[in-house]
């Protein structure tokens, strides 16, 4: 029976990324394909993940940006096995390992890091990112005593215990978080997680009894990074475990880093017990970049595309400018407005002018006026399908109830920057998998019902520009 099952194992298909090409042609188009997908190189397949290569870190975060949820769905549904993908950057032009990414060796050699993670992790947001480091975290008025503390606490663990670091959205804390992991992984057992995977091992730990190794996990550790803690609320069984958690670690000087997106004092559904522990620590304020920071980042930005692109790319001084004075939201959004404009100057094989980059980056400039919210989007949504906002967040599968929930979802999607947990978080706590759906079935039908299709682009201006006449 065992030598069967051996057998199977070792004759267990392996997935033909030619075909899943093309099929990612067909679902995502030929210009997407032929600029972004087509570059993407298969190196290996491994038993619960594929590894893929990439000629350029641009081109990496790109896909992983925007097209990761596609293709690892359509991966998925030849081999289901498959939970996750990496990517190495390596330079086709040279067959000097040397020039492989240093991203490479550490997906490779993932094994002989001193970092911890819970094994089968449904996707590994956790990863310690080798391009994120001090070296390449731009500072300035807002993010400056937030950086020094954490090279600090780099040099010299348990002086701030627990550091505490809280921004918006895009203002660089999980950069900072990872640089610390990178600079003690060295000398120090490093686990590097968010709070939503750490709520997702507490609950598969309770179901397969397993509370032990969790214990383990979390406890053997020299230095806990937790992202985005502000996710950790409710769930009073599982607060508890990170109390105790918490207090043993701090007990044996390990060493805590936190980032939110508020202060402790204004964190929700948290015990206060753990937000008087946060408050303990140091508390660093990442503040909105101001324009020299923003301006900063942007030549920055320039240079490396220069490099990655052999000038092939001129962003000029007036662009640079006018990104940094009019994309003042976050600092992620800001590099998200360059890589539209570089998408668009390699597309069209011309760098855009100042008229052309007003309707390249129509929402974003208008991001920065109006924030867009998820309530604001159903609000609309549901006054223009006349139901109630109770009805939209009802478990109920109606009809006439699942294409407004649909269209909800895929506007909160496209003209927000949340994550698909949260977004399925703000409908009633639905899986992040119902969002995913939600967005590829509007997709779909909006090229196959037009009436549907202006009907959307009807609730983006209404959303967007507040024009009460468009719906």
């Amino acid at each position: 029976m065992k030598n069967n099952l051996q057998n199977n194992k070792a004759l267990e298909k392996k997935i033909d990324w030619q075909i899943i090409k093309k099929e990612l042609r067909e679902k995502l188009g030929n210009d997407i394909f032929e600029s972004w997908i087509k570059k993407i190189e298969l190196v290996e397949e491994f038993h619960n993940y594929v590894l893929f290569s990439v000629s350029t870190r641009f081109i990496r975060d790109w896909i992983v940006s925007r097209y990761l949820d596609q293709i690892l769905q359509t991966i998925k549904a030849y081999k289901k096995d498959l939970v996750r993908i990496e990517f190495i950057i390596k330079n086709n032009k040279d067959e000097d390992n040397s020039h492989t990414d240093v991203a490479t060796q550490n997906s490779i050699e993932s094994n002989k890091d001193n970092i911890s993670f819970i094994k089968d992790s449904y996707l590994q947001y956790n990863r310690i990112d080798p391009n994120k480091n001090f070296k390449n975290f731009i500072t300035g008025e807002s993010n400056k005593l937030a950086f020094e503390a954490s090279k600090k606490v780099s040099k010299d663990i348990a002086h701030y215990n627990p550091l505490y670091l809280y921004g918006g959205v895009g203002m660089g804390k999980t950069h900072l978080l990872n640089a610390i992991g990178l600079e003690l992984k060295e000398k120090s057992k490093v686990m590097f997680i968010s709070a939503e995977r750490f709520m997702y091992q507490f609950v598969k730990s309770i179901k397969s009894n397993e509370m032990v190794k969790f214990k383990e996990y979390f406890r053997n550790t020299d230095i806990l990074l937790i992202d985005d803690i502000q996710f950790m609320n409710g769930k009073e069984a599982m607060q508890e475990e990170f109390f105790h958690t918490f207090n043993a670690l701090l007990d044996k000087n390990s060493q805590i880093i936190i980032s939110a997106d508020r202060p402790p004092n204004k964190l929700s559904r948290i015990q206060e017990r753990i937000k008087s522990r946060f408050s303990g620590g140091l508390v660093v304020d990442i503040q909105n970049p101001d324009f020299e920071l923003r301006y900063k980042i942007i030549k920055s930005k320039t240079e490396e595309l220069k490099l990655s692109y052999s000038n092939q790319v001129v962003i000029s001084e007036e662009i640079q400018k006018f990104l940094s004075t009019e994309i003042k939201t976050s600092i992620r959004e800001l590099v998200g407005a360059l890589n539209r404009i570089v998408s668009f100057t390699r597309i069209y094989n011309k760098v855009p002018n100042l008229s052309e980059i007003k309707i390249v980056l129509k929402d974003l400039l208008n991001l920065t006026k109006n924030t867009v919210d998820i309530d604001t989007i159903q609000t609309v949504v549901c006054k223009f399908y006349k139901i109630s906002k109770n009805e939209m967040l009802s478990p109920r599968r109606s009809r006439y109830l699942v294409r407004p929930r649909q269209t909800a979802i895929y506007l909160a999607k496209m003209l927000t920057s949340k994550s698909l947990p949260e977004i399925g978080r703000s409908f009633s706590n639905r899986d992040h998998t119902t969002v995913i759906h939600s967005v590829k079935t509007i997709e779909r039908l909006r090229k196959e019902d037009s009436e549907l299709n202006i009907n959307i682009d009807s609730l983006k201006n209404k959303i967007l520009y507040n024009q009460e006449n468009e719906v």
